[in-house]
C-alpha cells in the first residue's frame, strides 16, 4: 500500500469516527522545508485557536512518514510471526502427509506388486505415488488459501485497511503445497516403487 492509499484509508477512519475531533491534512509542496512549514502551522493554529504563548498546544501535527514507519515495524513483526507458523505448519503438513502416504503404500502393497507383475515400471509407480502426494498437498493448500481469504475479510471488516489475498500470495501457496507435496511424498513412493513383485502380491 503506498502512502497516498494509506492516507485516504486513514482518513476515511477518522473521519466516520464519533470520537476523534476534526482532522486537517496538507500537502507540502517539492523542496519545502517541512520543520519550518511545521512551526509555521503550529502557529497558525495556535492563533486561530486562541492558545496564549505559555499554554501547550491542544492539537498534534503529525508526519504521514512517521505513521507509516510504524505501521510497517507492526506489519514486518507479523510477517515474521506469519512466517514462523507458516514454517512450523509446512512441517507439520510434510510429516502428515507423509504418514498418509506410508498407509497408502502399505494398504496397497498387494496392488503394487500385481502392477509390477504385469510390467509396471519403478518410475510409472513413483509417479503415480508422488502425483497422490501432490495433489493432496495443493488440496490442503486450496483449503488453507480459502480460511486465509475469509479471515482477511474479517479482518478489514474490523480495520480502517482493506487486507486481501493477492494472485502472487495464491500462486505461493499453490508453489509451496506442490514443493511439500514432492518433499513429503517422495520417500513413501520410492519405497513402492522398490518393492519385490512376489513379497508384495504375498502381502
Amino acid at each position: 500500500m503506498d502512502q497516498l492509499s494509506m492516507l485516504k484509508k486513514i482518513c476515511q477512519y477518522f473521519d466516520n469516527n464519533p470520537m476523534i475531533g476534526r482532522l486537517l491534512n496538507i500537502k507540502a509542496k517539492k523542496n519545502t522545508d517541512l520543520e519550518e512549514l511545521k512551526a509555521e502551522l503550529a502557529s497558525v493554529i495556535r492563533a486561530n485557536r486562541g492558545i496564549k504563548p505559555l499554554q501547550e498546544d491542544d492539537f498534534a501535527l503529525n508526519e504521514l512518514s512517521l505513521l507509516t514507519q510504524v505501521l510497517q515495524s507492526v506489519f514486518g513483526a507479523i510477517n515474521i510471526a506469519g512466517l514462523i507458523i507458516g514454517i512450523f505448519a509446512l512441517i507439520v503438513g510434510m510429516f502428515s502427509v507423509a504418514n498418509i502416504m506410508f498407509v497408502s503404500v502399505k494398504e496397497r502393497t498387494n496392488i503394487i506388486g500385481i502392477k509390477k507383475a504385469l510390467g509396471a515400471k519403478r518410475n510409472i509407480i513413483l509417479s503415480e505415488f508422488l502425483f497422490e502426494s501432490i495433489v493432496l498437498c495443493i488440496l490442503g493448500g486450496i483449503i488453507g488459501l480459502i480460511l486465509v481469504f475469509i479471515a482477511l475479510k474479517v479482518l478489514t471488516h474490523f480495520s480502517p485497511f482493506e487486507m486481501t489475498l493477492s494472485l502472487s500470495n495464491v500462486l505461493q501457496g499453490i508453489i509451496w503445497s506442490i514443493g511439500v507435496g514432492i518433499i513429503s511424498g517422495f520417500i513413501p513412493a520410492y519405497q513402492a516403487s522398490k518393492m519385490d513383485p512376489v513379497e508384495a502380491i504375498r502381502a
